[in-house]
């Protein structure tokens, strides 16, 4: 595949499941169930790791998160969850912010980067 060729899944009028350039995949990803930090965390990790499949990557290779949150308090669950998710010494570089959510029940976004083959 040429480094030039962009390959977009489930492309929508207003986003793609996720976008890939090159051997970097981009993706973002909601909760779709749950209504507590708990339940959307592990909800969107679960999300996150269908979509890395789609893309020919894992966590593992994940490089980069942006991580979104609702209320700056669920960090430390959210933290407990992450760490618990990823494989040991595979933590990608990642920023973590409070911020307005698109729909009121999410308590949780992230934007992803991940080294991919396709």
């Amino acid at each position: 595949m040429p480094e030039s060729s962009i390959t977009r899944i489930n492309p929508q009028a207003q986003w793609s499941d996720a976008v890939v350039h090159g051997h970097t995949a981009f993706f973002v990803e909601v909760p779709d169930t749950g209504t507590d930090i708990e339940s959307q965390t592990r909800a969107l990790l679960a999300q996150a790791e269908v979509t890395l499949i789609k893309v020919g990557s894992d966590k593992a290779r994940l490089l980069m998160a942006t991580i979104y949150l609702k209320h700056m308090a669920d960090r430390a669950a959210f933290n407990a969850l992450w760490a618990e998710w990823l494989p040991q010494g595979c933590a990608p570089a990642r920023v973590c912010v409070s911020a307005e959510m698109a729909s009121p029940d999410y308590l949780l976004e992230i934007a992803f980067t991940a080294a991919s083959p396709l």
